[in-house]
């Protein structure tokens, strides 16, 4: 690959594969591309080739998560001098379940 040449340009999808496939199943790939945020295309490829697709909800609900351990982080460290068996135990649970 020459230097001038960026790797996305070298690597440009231009082999077209028609598939035949019913108008259900059409419409559900259509509907898996729209929710991962991926062109039809992408999705197959991914597929095809054993690729992870990942959504947005996939995303969002990791950061959703990690903002909540760090919330519970924080909780458990400013609880520090005032922390109770009881206490202790009802962290401990929430992290467990």
């Amino acid at each position: 690959m020459s230097q001038s040449m960026s790797k996305s340009t070298a690597r440009q999808a231009t082999v077209r594969i028609e598939i035949r496939c019913t108008e259900e199943d059409a419409a559900l790939i259509r509907e898996k591309a729209l929710a991962a945020e991926i062109s039809v295309s992408d999705l197959m490829r991914r597929a095809a080739l054993n690729r992870k697709i990942k959504t947005p909800t996939d995303k969002k609900l990791m950061a959703s998560l990690l903002q909540l351990g760090g919330l519970q982080k924080h909780l458990f460290n400013q609880m520090q001098d005032s922390m109770t068996t009881d206490l202790s135990k009802q962290f401990s649970d929430v992290l467990v379940a």
